[in-house]
């Protein structure tokens, strides 16, 4: 055993944790061996016992080792890389081979050892997580959250209107209840299902594009999905008539994290100082999808009225979650995923449009917009966009139908799911899809 210790970027400790780490996750250290003892570790790296007992914890705080009294520690086989197990036939026919769906996430986007870290820190956490959490978030995450926004998106707001839920739609259903006063609500198009869903149930009348609505719901950095995003120019006019109509700007800023082309723009919260805009974010493109933590941002007078209803309504978003997601904030860990993703997703759009224009020819008809990580594809096809997606799923590729007119299809391609490495076959396998819709035999 030998580690090099002349390295001053990491401290000894730690190069003694990675060590080990990556014995676990090799399968060099199988779950049920036996860590060697703190002392014959020290002896044998001339190093201090404490250093290893640092690294030891750190081991079993991120569930690579366990400490039993009176034995020692022993590996627990949690961080062993799982074996590939043949599939059945049945989940292999039905499987899909390439996604071009926004809905998910690469798995190389997300630091999963890092997030894990802050999951067992909250769990450790016992007498916070014996209570129910708070109906409108823990205090800690607000005050967070209010610093990040208003660094962020220059969005203004003290944690006191900061309402935290497991997801958009469960913060519409408490923000619907506060807007009886309102008949109509607006979308940009009827893409906005699950929102528009919300307002229907509580009875509001749900119209398309309409600035004369008593709420407007948009979506700034997400105007369309392939990514354009609403002018400054537009934004102060659609709150100057906002203000002027009495009525209520939901944002949803979805996506705004990624902007690449383009400087980002103001909030439409910021550019109304706060008054007449209801702002609503969410990390589920920033961590994962399955980490249903998203907020919004009331008005002072809609959160006046909050306050008294909001014991009515229990916390749907996970109290461990919130507690690991505000150190997560704390530690500088949320900006510089934001950072890093920006520049990640941003190369593996460029990479998307060229294999898309290697395959389909540099010619091929694609709209790409300065946000988000989706591309637009339109193509001369004789059959109708459901049968185009039928075909599609015989060769196991997922993708979405955006709109079809007279001879044509528009396909909204993401390339959020799908390793970049991935693409050339991905298209090449999508241009067959194409190709055999102007013939049978093809």
């Amino acid at each position: 055993m030998y580690l090099n210790f002349d390295n001053p970027k990491e401290k000894r400790y730690l190069q003694v944790y990675h060590y080990y780490r990556e014995l676990i996750e090799e399968g060099k250290l199988k779950a049920k061996d036996k860590m060697p003892s703190i002392r014959r570790c020290a002896d044998e790296l001339k190093i201090s016992r404490t250093t290893v007992e640092s690294a030891y914890l750190q081991l079993a705080a991120d569930g690579y080792i366990l400490s039993r009294p009176q034995s020692g520690y022993y590996v627990t086989g949690f961080g062993t890389k799982p074996v590939s197990q043949k599939q059945s036939p049945a989940f292999s026919e039905s499987r899909v081979l390439y996604s071009f769906s926004h809905s998910g996430t690469d798995r190389e986007s997300f630091r999963f050892d890092l997030w894990r870290r802050y999951i067992k820190s909250a769990l450790r956490q016992d007498e916070r997580l014996l209570e129910y959490g708070n109906p409108q978030g823990e205090w800690e995450l607000r005050q967070v959250l209010a610093d990040y926004v208003r660094q962020q998106r220059n969005v203004i707001c003290s944690p006191h209107q900061i309402v935290i839920g497991a997801g958009t739609q469960s913060l519409l259903h408490i923000l619907c209840p506060l807007l009886k006063s309102k008949k109509t609500v607006s979308f940009p198009n009827p893409s906005f299902v699950q929102g528009s869903s919300v307002f229907a149930d509580y009875g509001f009348d749900i119209h398309y594009r309409d600035k004369d609505a008593d709420i407007i719901y948009v979506s700034p950095a997400h105007m369309t999905k392939w990514g354009e995003i609403m002018p400054v120019s537009r934004r102060l006019e659609l709150i100057s008539h906002a203000a002027a109509h009495g009525s209520l700007i939901i944002e949803d800023d979805y996506e705004n994290e990624f902007v690449y082309m383009q400087r980002p723009t103001p909030s439409l919260q910021s550019l109304a100082g706060g008054e007449h805009v209801v702002y609503m974010g969410s990390f589920s493109r920033l961590l994962l999808p399955s980490i249903r933590l998203s907020f919004m941002v009331l008005p002072s007078d809609l959160c006046s009225h909050y306050r008294q209803i909001r014991d009515h309504y229990n916390q749907t978003a996970s109290k461990m979650e919130q507690i690991a997601l505000c150190q997560f904030i704390r530690d500088g860990h949320l900006s510089s995923q934001t950072k890093r993703l920006n520049r990640y997703y941003a190369g593996k759009l460029k990479k998307l449009t060229s294999s898309l224009k290697d395959t389909f020819g540099e010619n091929v008809s694609l709209k790409t917009g300065a946000a988000g990580t989706s591309t637009a594809l339109t193509l001369p096809c004789p059959v109708s966009g459901k049968e185009f997606l039928e075909k599609a799923k015989k060769h196991k590729i997922q993708v979405e139908l955006l709109n079809e007119s007279k001879g044509y299809v528009t396909l909204i391609l993401s390339c959020s799911a799908m390793p970049s490495e991935t693409f050339p076959a991905a298209c090449r396998e999508l241009y067959l899809v194409w190709k055999s819709c102007f013939s049978s035999d093809f």
